[in-house]
């Protein structure tokens, strides 16, 4: 059991970002139902439900962002423990959330790297997907995300090749929680 240190006044944000189909769903996913298993109120923040609100009369991706960015720091501003946020992949992203986030807050970024092959094979396991499962766009965002990658911050880089989604976590919540 993690020692939640209640006294503690600031609220946790925790970033996932990584390329499509890398698994930042499945790992945020799994960090929040042990955060909530160890008592922490989590809150689970998601760029595609924030964009699905309004598809398929999305106007602009731009909108998307703003929304999920301004949703971050709305649950931040509550007073829960924790807000899981997935979604972010290029720094201009991390940065439009991060700056609605209150001050004080502590800030964990969470960079996943995943392999194109693999990454191809969950988008097309997943029927709720729609142009990722498509190789030529999936292959430009990934290359997109490695041309990022150096320029996004991180305290805990993750691949996810060959692990399954509770032992990231776990290796989450070490980092978290030392």
């Amino acid at each position: 059991m993690i020692d939640k240190d209640r006294g503690r006044a600031r609220p946790r944000l925790v970033m996932i970002s990584g390329p499509i189909a890398s698994g930042k769903s499945t790992l945020a996913d799994e960090l929040t139902r042990l955060l909530r298993l160890d008592g922490f109120s989590v809150a689970l923040t998601d760029l595609d439900t924030v964009a699905e609100m309004a598809l398929p009369t999305l106007p602009d991706w731009a909108w998307a962002h703003e929304i999920h960015a301004q949703t971050v720091g709305a649950w931040l501003a509550t007073g829960i423990d924790i807000v899981v946020d997935e979604g972010t992949s290029n720094p201009t992203e991390v940065q439009q959330v991060l700056d609605q986030v209150p001050e004080g807050t502590d800030v964990f970024h969470i960079v996943l790297t995943a392999d194109f092959d693999a990454s191809l094979a969950r988008a097309r396991a997943d029927h709720g997907r729609g142009v990722s499962k498509d190789p030529a766009f999936l292959r430009a965002d990934h290359e997109a995300y490695s041309h990022h990658l150096p320029h996004l911050p991180s305290n805990l880089r993750l691949h996810v090749e060959g692990q399954e989604p509770a032992a990231l976590a776990r290796q989450a919540l070490s980092f978290l929680f030392p």
